[in-house]
């Protein structure tokens, strides 16, 4: 069932267990107006996303369409908080020496994501193999 979601939104895999809990984090302790959304859930036509890309990363939609996909997304939900401190934290983490070291992190992260806390097998699989 997927519903429509105007942007700002902030796109995360729904099927895992660890991004679900850390997108349960992010919409308690980080006010933005973004909407933080399971992308298997949303309409992704309207949003300009495709499946592949949604599947691969974390995905930051604008108001503009414009999207970002891994760190760059973070960076970008982080800087449309309606509190400083993430603001900063945002525009640090866009910085091109912190978002250059990110990436990495972000990719190793997003590799092993099954054995991390609250990961499950589910997380491990492609899309295409995951059951419904």
């Amino acid at each position: 069932m997927e519903r429509p979601v105007s942007p700002p939104v902030f796109l995360f895999d729904g099927d895992c267990s660890f991004c679900s809990s850390s997108a349960r984090w992010i919409e308690r302790h980080v006010p933005t107006p973004a909407a933080v959304a399971a992308w298997q859930q949303t309409a992704l036509q309207p949003l300009g996303v495709s499946v592949d890309e949604v599947d691969a990363a974390v995905v930051m939609v604008g108001v503009d369409l414009c999207h970002r996909s891994g760190p760059d997304a973070i960076a970008d939900l982080l800087r449309s908080s309606t509190a400083g401190g993430w603001r900063a934290a945002g525009r640090l983490l866009a910085t091109r020496p912190v978002n250059a070291m990110a990436w990495p992190v972000y990719r190793l992260v997003a590799r092993n994501r099954h054995r991390l806390p609250g990961g499950t097998a589910q997380c491990s699989l492609p899309q295409a193999e995951r059951t419904p």
